[in-house]
C-alpha cells in the first residue's frame, strides 16, 4: 500500500493505493504551483417560452408541472379531438403525454422539442 495526499476544491484527503503486480519505477517530476482560479458556476439553460398572442376564446393547453418537451405531435391548423396527444413532457425522468382538452383546431404551437417549460406555460392553443 502507498499513501498519497490528495486536494480536491480544497479539501485534502488521504488516500491508500495499492500497487497490483507490474513493476514500477518512480520518477521525481518537479511540481510548479498553479494559481487556482475560480470557476464559474455552471447552471442549465433554461429557455422562456415566447410570448404569444392567445385569443379569448382560445383554449389553452399548459404545462402541468417543469420539465423538457420531448416532442410535438400537432403542427398549426391541424384538427384534433378531444383526447388526442398534442405532445410529450419529460419531468422527473418520466414521459407525460399531453392531451387535448377539447376538440378544435390548433391555433398556435408555443413550443419545440428541447423546450424547456415551467408549470401553467402554453404549450399548445386550441380554437
Amino acid at each position: 500500500m502507498r499513501k498519497f495526499q490528495v486536494t480536491v476544491n480544497g479539501n485534502t484527503y488521504e488516500v491508500e493505493v495499492e500497487e497490483l503486480g507490474g513493476s514500477f519505477t518512480p520518477v521525481a517530476t518537479p511540481v510548479t504551483p498553479v494559481a487556482a482560479t475560480p470557476v464559474a458556476a455552471v447552471t442549465p439553460k433554461m429557455v422562456a417560452p415566447k410570448a404569444t398572442v392567445v385569443p379569448a376564446n382560445a383554449t389553452k393547453i399548459v404545462a402541468p408541472m417543469p420539465g423538457k418537451i420531448v416532442d410535438v405531435k400537432v403542427s398549426i391548423g391541424q384538427s384534433v379531438k378531444e383526447g388526442d396527444l398534442v405532445a410529450i413532457l419529460e419531468a422527473m425522468k418520466m414521459e407525460n403525454e399531453i392531451f387535448a382538452p377539447s376538440a378544435g383546431t390548433v391555433a398556435s404551437v408555443n413550443v419545440s422539442a428541447g423546450t424547456a417549460v415551467e408549470t401553467n406555460d402554453v404549450i399548445v392553443t386550441l380554437n
